[in-house]
């Protein structure tokens, strides 16, 4: 099992999410942090938008990977999100967003959060891994693909 499977319980994984643009994807995702593991929407928004303002967390083909820091935050903790409809995200191959893996570290996992994140661009750097991602027709099945795939 990899890392990052190890951080995204199947309750994390949303599906067919409306959310026309950053500003509300990053809302639904802390309303699912703040659901399911009771940190405060607001902090996790505020976090996934500072870090956005330094640069876009776009990697390109349809891939995000907005992250944040989190005082106070015991072990990093992941969730996925397959939007509706794709939004731009200021990624470098100008093309929009669908797929999107949200990753939250303690506010000194420096270490940890590069290793994550490396992690993350491997994963999204293989084709298949995100055709199976974008075909996966439920939460369960797409958690799956984390846990099963391989470098």
């Amino acid at each position: 099992m990899t890392q990052i499977a190890d951080l995204l319980p199947a309750a994390n994984v949303l599906l067919g999410l409306d959310a026309p643009t950053k500003t509300r994807l990053f809302e639904a995702v802390g309303a699912l942090f703040e659901a399911n593991r009771g940190l405060p929407r607001s902090t996790v928004v505020d976090s996934l938008s500072d870090r956005e303002k330094l640069g876009s967390t776009g990697l390109g083909q349809g891939i995000a990977i907005p992250h944040g820091r989190i005082k106070g935050l015991q072990k990093a903790q992941g969730a996925f999100a397959r939007l509706a409809a794709p939004i731009p995200f200021d990624a470098p191959d100008g093309k929009p967003v669908s797929q999107v893996f949200v990753l939250l570290v303690p506010e000194h996992a420096t270490e940890q959060h590069l290793q994550l994140l490396s992690e993350l661009a491997q994963m999204f750097s293989d084709r298949q891994f995100r055709d199976e991602l974008a075909a996966a027709d439920n939460p369960a099945t797409l958690h799956a693909l984390f846990q099963q795939w391989q470098e």
